[in-house]
């Protein structure tokens, strides 16, 4: 989905057949001024998005940016200006805010474990675990955070989770007809796949054709002699039960990506506002 897709149907969901409050209070020739103020501490995230929301509505609407995305931000500071009909920025008000509050809430999120880890060569991923038709924008927050992103859906990545392997019969199994399939079809993708435990580790490694091994619910100690038996012979990556409170011990472990779904599914909200500017 477009950017401009995306907005022409979160609009068309919000107004409808009209935005009735505006037009019976409104003169639609009014222009207006409004800021973008900071109520929480944070980082800053959804800024372009906004910006566009409000051209697609006016075009030759003015917005002064003041703090771009990925920005630090404290109480009281104040995003952007924005210039424009009164019409436009009372109908964009609730799609920005909601974009960038969420944006914004995962961005700093995801800073708060980039921060955790940052004396190791470890990179924060996200998981496909997002909002549908909202993930472009998730994953884009996650970057502003200073984190890097998974796989985008289930077609730019190859993924064996347990599932698959169950279904197919077994790891190794899984692994060669996935390469034979990629090759057949001739498409260039990387195949990561998912272990349980050690003796996992060692099936997948012997067939000299994984990308990236993930060690799924690992113990830092069981996770350590993961990374070692793997040895740099593709990526590692942890995942699961991994908190702000013991990233740190899986980090040390020498792994190179930990995947934490939570930076986006448990994010809260940033609090934002956009407020009349009265002259």
């Amino acid at each position: 989905m477009t950017d401009h897709q995306f907005i022409a149907a979160a609009l068309a969901e919000d107004i409808g057949s009209g935005d009735y409050s505006t037009l019976a209070s409104i003169d639609s020739s009014s222009r207006g001024k409004a800021i973008l103020k900071i109520k929480e501490a944070g980082i800053l995230a959804g800024v372009s998005l906004a910006k566009q929301i409000f051209h697609f509505l006016e075009p030759e609407t003015n917005i002064i940016i003041n703090k771009k995305d990925g920005d630090p931000v404290s109480i009281g500071d104040i995003a952007f200006e924005v210039e424009a009909k009164v019409h436009t920025i009372l109908q964009a008000e609730r799609l920005v805010l909601n974009c960038m509050q969420r944006m914004s809430g995962i961005a700093t999120l995801t800073h708060q474990y980039v921060e955790k880890i940052k004396n190791y060569p470890t990179k924060i991923l996200d998981t496909r675990k997002t909002t549908p038709l909202f993930r472009q924008y998730e994953k884009e927050a996650v970057r502003m955070g200073g984190g890097s992103n998974h796989r985008m859906g289930l077609y730019d990545m190859i993924m064996l989770k347990d599932n698959h392997i169950d279904f197919c019969g077994g790891i190794e199994k899984a692994i060669l007809k996935t390469k034979k399939y990629l090759d057949e079809q001739k498409l260039n993708l990387k195949i990561e796949v998912e272990t349980r435990n050690i003796e996992d580790v060692k099936k997948a490694l012997s067939t000299g054709v994984v990308d990236r091994i993930m060690l799924d619910n690992y113990s830092p100690s069981d996770l350590k002699a993961a990374v070692s038996l793997i040895d740099g012979k593709c990526e590692s990556e942890a995942s699961g039960g991994i908190t702000l409170d013991n990233i740190e011990d899986y980090a040390k472990s020498g792994v190179d990506y930990i995947s934490v779904g939570a930076i986006i599914h448990h994010a809260v909200s940033l609090d934002l506002s956009l407020k009349a500017q009265l002259v």
